[in-house]
């Protein structure tokens, strides 16, 4: 695999009541899950946003290295493998190119990806791996405050990006900040396929859409009080509860075959680095998305 253990946490050093012991890095046989860190935020500055995403993959591991038990109550976690930080390449193209390549090989191990950036950008290149592997279109659930169908290059491209590269035809957004969004976003979006930008279209308890999905997660669509370290603070967002109903529940959807967690901005977090209150966050909704994928039949 073209990935390098550079920012990954030994975990074998994690507390054994931690969940993070149990993370493998040695091999993929015998795991359900793969972590996949992207330590990039060169999409955040073409669109102009806060730096510092790049530094959310080390952040997330040391979160998650101090929190969630071993022995959770009335379930087991699935074994996850942490493939590492994808190694960034000398353009935003290059990058691109070698994250479809990573996560084409963990879904051809018959692992469940799940990625942790960096900007948005790069949900566009980690879903196109499993576009390309999808013998039907794929349809994309995403919770975000911005739409991010724009047509520059940017941390703002992905699900343009998807519709016009991937074959995409149907998109949910949730979280929806109108007050963030151009009409002719919005415009494009519903001619497009797209769904939730008048309010949000099914609840996570709700049945989900049909066909193979993929999930994608910018921090940003919860409250700056809750997520101060993101790419672009959100003043009227989710709090951490809803927030966590929805990762879990993509967790239990037996159709979602990729997820992520997208735009943890450590320099920005409240206190900043690796132990602040979004960074923890972060690690709950990896947590809860494994407790739902526990729920999944078989």
């Amino acid at each position: 695999m073209r990935v390098e253990h550079t920012n990954a946490v030994d975990w074998g050093r994690a507390a054994p009541s931690r969940m993070a012991a149990r993370i493998r890095t040695d091999s993929p046989d015998g795991c359900a899950v793969a972590l996949l860190g992207v330590p990039d935020d060169t999409g955040v500055e073409l669109n102009s946003g806060r730096l510092g995403a790049a530094e959310g993959p080390g952040a997330f591991r040391a979160a998650l290295a101090r929190y969630g038990t071993s022995e959770p109550s009335g379930r087991r976690w699935p074994v996850v493998f942490d493939a590492g930080d994808l190694e960034i390449g000398d353009t935003l193209k290059e990058t691109h190119q070698r994250l479809t390549a990573a996560t084409g090989e963990l879904l051809d191990a018959g692992l469940l990806p799940v990625m942790i950036g960096g900007g948005h950008d790069l949900t566009y290149p980690f879903v196109r791996a499993l576009a390309n592997r999808s013998d039907e279109p794929l349809t994309g659930v995403y919770f975000d405050a911005h739409l991010d169908v724009r047509a520059k290059p940017g941390s703002g491209m992905p699900f343009r990006s998807l519709i016009d590269w991937c074959g995409v035809e149907a998109l949910y957004v949730h979280g929806l900040d109108p007050f963030a969004n151009s009409a002719e976003h919005v415009r494009w979006f519903e001619g497009h396929g797209g769904r939730g930008a008048g309010g949000e279209v099914f609840g996570p308890d709700d049945p989900w859409p049909a066909g193979d999905l993929f999930v994608s997660f910018d921090l940003d669509v919860i409250d700056q009080a809750f997520a101060p370290g993101v790419s672009a603070m959100n003043p009227c967002g989710w709090d951490s509860s809803t927030a966590c109903a929805w990762a879990r529940a993509a967790g239990r959807c037996e159709r979602v075959r990729c997820f992520d967690i997208m735009e943890l901005s450590p320099p920005h977090d409240s206190p900043p680095g690796d132990g602040g209150r979004t960074a923890r966050l972060a690690a709950r909704l990896f947590l809860e998305f494994l407790s739902g994928f526990t729920e999944r039949p078989g």
